[in-house]
């Protein structure tokens, strides 16, 4: 039997005419995990913003980390920050739209109006199926909905909004959309079916730090011809073309606030396989989420603890000094800090907080390599030790403007991989999905743990394919190639 949790920023949020489930504050959620470790929970998120890295995108992403379903997922926050992803979805209700406002064509000369939706249902009679359709299209529990009129009505913004902006009769039609919607099942999206076979591979040829130089590029180009598969290198300019394609590859380094991350929601939408996916680079890019995720699945991590903006904590007591402090969604080592004491912790996190309500502290591991494991479809792909920097306590290390130094590699046929390594690894990954992964791991007597996964793996010719040359690339365009054919056999 599922349990129904609200969360809400600030319980005064919480009126007595609402419908009797558990409210908790966003606060207690956040930093009191033990409490709320029952898997079978449905969380509605009522938090008063949903703002990247804010404390209500953080409520949706740990409720996920820890295996609830929420509304709205991290999904549904992302879709809803752009409207260039938002609008990918909405252009099939163009015509029900008409239909819907017909009658306000013709009776008022009104050109622009909004509606509440609360968990699909409109305060508009005429846009019942509208606020329904939206609804399945973006899962969110208040959607502001703004319509324009130019030669036809168009969907001009989607907007959440949260209880404290309710006004008068809204509270009681709240109330009624909510009750009714905590009574049915929770449904998933729907996915659409492709017919072609190109494979598009988005770069950046401008990129400091790609994560596959040009010859690792014109290797997968020849790989995926062998496969009887057309291969075409694309830039962000070409994200209006991306429909042309059955499959897009993504080598350029991924983030949510990011073009990267919209041609995968693009891509999934017009129902091309895609690596990696949009959930792959939601889970993968906050280090807050891998973290709880992997503790609560009991994959092994450095001691660690959630850091929240005006929350005071013994660092020393939690994790050791040094410790290392981590803004959630930097990569190559950027955004990430090592305090030798509490002073200097405390001069980092200020300024960590200026970016993000959360930040992570682990304790520090000095190792002289750290492990890369490269794992696809949910399989041991390539095994590397990437070395510090020189002097340094990083693999990169990040100078002043766009200078850095990179440490050495070695790179191992995965049976000369310690069983620990791997089987954390490949653990870490599974919980991610199937797609293409690269786990990073320190190892140090016999003390093994995961420190992040990557959804953007690096593969360089002469690096990560040092085992297996060609095969490498042929294996990853090969399941690439897989995926179109199943979405093909539907």
């Amino acid at each position: 039997m599922s349990t129904h949790l609200i969360l809400v920023e600030n319980l005064k949020d919480w009126r007595s005419q609402y419908p009797d489930v558990p409210v908790v504050s966003a606060r207690d959620y956040l930093m009191d995990p033990e409490s709320y470790k029952t898997r079978a929970t449905r969380v509605v998120n009522l938090c008063r913003g949903y703002g990247y890295l804010s404390t209500g995108y953080y409520c949706s992403l740990l409720a996920e980390a820890r295996r609830h379903r929420v509304i709205p997922s991290v999904h549904t926050l992302t879709d809803l920050s752009s409207k260039a992803i938002y609008s990918l979805n909405v252009d099939d209700l163009d015509e029900l739209l008409q239909k819907a406002l017909v009658r306000r064509a013709k009776d008022s000369d009104d050109k622009r109006f909004d509606t509440l939706v609360c968990f699909g249902r409109s305060e508009d009679p005429e846009l019942r199926d509208i606020g329904r359709q939206l609804f399945e299209l973006f899962p969110a529990p208040l959607l502001k909905v703004e319509f324009r009129r130019r030669e036809r009505w168009q969907l001009a913004s989607l907007k959440p909004v949260h209880v404290g902006q309710l006004k008068g009769e809204q509270h009681g039609f709240f109330a009624d959309a909510l009750s009714g919607y905590l009574s049915k099942r929770w449904r998933s999206a729907r996915s659409r079916s492709v017919s072609r076979y190109d494979i598009a591979i988005l770069y950046n040829p401008d990129e400091k730090l790609p994560p596959s130089n040009e010859a690792a590029l014109r290797r997968f180009i020849e790989a995926g011809r062998k496969l009887g598969a057309d291969v075409e290198l694309i830039t962000r300019k070409d994200y209006n073309r991306l429909a042309e394609y059955d499959a897009l590859f993504i080598r350029e380094t991924t983030n949510i606030d990011h073009h990267t991350y919209s041609f995968a929601k693009k891509a999934e939408a017009e129902g091309m396989a895609v690596i990696d996916d949009p959930e792959s680079i939601v889970k993968c890019t906050n280090k807050v989420y891998l973290t709880e995720l992997l503790t609560n699945h009991k994959v092994p991590v450095p001691r660690s603890l959630i850091l929240r903006k005006g929350e005071p904590v013994d660092l020393a007591k939690a994790v050791g000094f040094p410790a290392v402090l981590k803004i959630p969604d930097g990569s190559f080592s950027r955004g990430v800090f090592k305090a030798k004491d509490a002073g200097e912790a405390n001069e980092i996190t200020a300024g960590l907080f200026k970016e993000s309500d959360l930040i992570l502290a682990q304790e520090y591991l000095y190792t002289d390599f750290d492990w890369r494991i490269g794992v696809l479809d949910g399989e041991p792909l390539f095994a590397c030790q990437y070395f510090m920097s020189p002097a340094h306590w990083q693999i990169v290390h990040h100078k002043d403007g766009d200078e850095f130094d990179e440490g050495g590699f070695t790179t191992l046929p995965i049976p000369d991989v310690p069983k620990p390594v791997l089987n954390a690894a490949l653990s870490a990954a599974r919980l991610i999905g199937k797609g293409f992964y690269g786990v990073d791991l320190k190892s140090r007597d016999d003390k093994v743990v995961v420190i992040e996964v990557n959804d953007n793996p690096n593969v360089e010719e002469g690096v990560e394919d040092g085992v297996l040359g060609g095969a490498l690339y042929e294996k990853i365009m090969q399941s690439l190639v897989r995926r179109v054919e199943d979405r093909r056999r539907g």
